[in-house]
């Protein structure tokens, strides 16, 4: 891959501050994801990072800072705005439709790209039957890319928990993004699974021209697919760089199991 500094800016959040009541959550956070990137945001439960997800793309208002997409500002832009500039997220839980089939779950994924109306109900089988079909050709297509086949007509509810993460993300993928932000995608996943999923994020990428930000724990994933990581504890900064370097500075060490572990690690290490 080129050298990030080569490449456009796809996100730009400059001095991102949000607080909940006295607590701040964001205190400044500047980053950057560039095109035809993944970038790792990474960090201790609490840090910030879905707090950060949520400003971005427009659920939190920030408080205080910049964001643009692409160049343009969308600062404090409504969610659905967002998704309009082709931006598709997932979510740290489950946010399917118990009592659907994947295949209508998947669907709905297209409604940024659906224009309903009541002249285009009156003569569907002249106008609003084209649109449908149009979708419904998109989600058949990313159901294939996802290997959704095999049970493309079952509850979602009914279906593994593996699979149902792969579910979320072909619905994520059906709106067609430019910029898409996945929050813990692989949480509560074995290891089989995981790399299957590791799998469908890198060809979204490589196939579809698809720019991502994870949220991810699982630092052997982060790791193996990122190409920058940032590492945020207590709503700043206190790292960025090279998934292996950035995993490995002592402040993301102190992080993660605290000072006095991290002391006797780097105390062994020596040793």
């Amino acid at each position: 891959m080129a050298s990030r500094p080569d490449r456009p800016v796809v996100l730009s959040c400059q001095g991102i501050e949000r607080s909940f009541g006295g607590l701040r959550a964001l205190k400044g956070v500047s980053l950057e994801v560039r095109e035809g990137e993944i970038l790792g945001l990474v960090g201790p439960n609490g840090s910030g990072k879905t707090t950060m997800v949520n400003v971005v793309t427009g659920f939190y208002p920030p408080q205080g800072g910049r964001i643009t997409l692409y160049g343009d500002d969308v600062t404090g832009l409504a969610p659905h705005r967002v998704a309009q500039r082709r931006v598709a997220r997932t979510f740290q839980n489950l946010a399917l439709f118990k009592g659907m089939s994947v295949l209508d779950n998947i669907l709905i994924g297209r409604h940024v790209h659906m224009r309903p109306s009541a002249l285009g109900a009156l003569f569907y089988w002249w106008w609003a039957e084209r649109e449908e079909l149009a979708h419904r050709r998109v989600v058949e297509d990313v159901i294939e890319f996802m290997q959704l086949q095999d049970i493309r007509d079952e509850p979602v509810e009914v279906i593994p928990l593996g699979l149902q993460k792969r579910v979320e993300l072909a619905r994520a993928l059906v709106s067609e993004p430019r910029f898409l932000i996945l929050d813990e995608p692989m949480a509560g996943m074995n290891q089989e699974e995981k790399e299957y999923i590791a799998r469908f994020i890198l060809d979204a990428r490589e196939a579809r021209g698809v720019t991502i930000l994870i949220i991810e724990h699982h630092m052997d994933v982060v790791t193996a697919i990122c190409d920058h990581v940032v590492v945020l504890s207590y709503g700043e900064i206190i790292a960025e760089g090279p998934p292996a370097e950035a995993i490995a500075h002592p402040s993301v060490v102190s992080a993660y199991l605290g000072e006095r572990a991290a002391k006797r690690q780097r105390g062994g290490a020596a040793a």
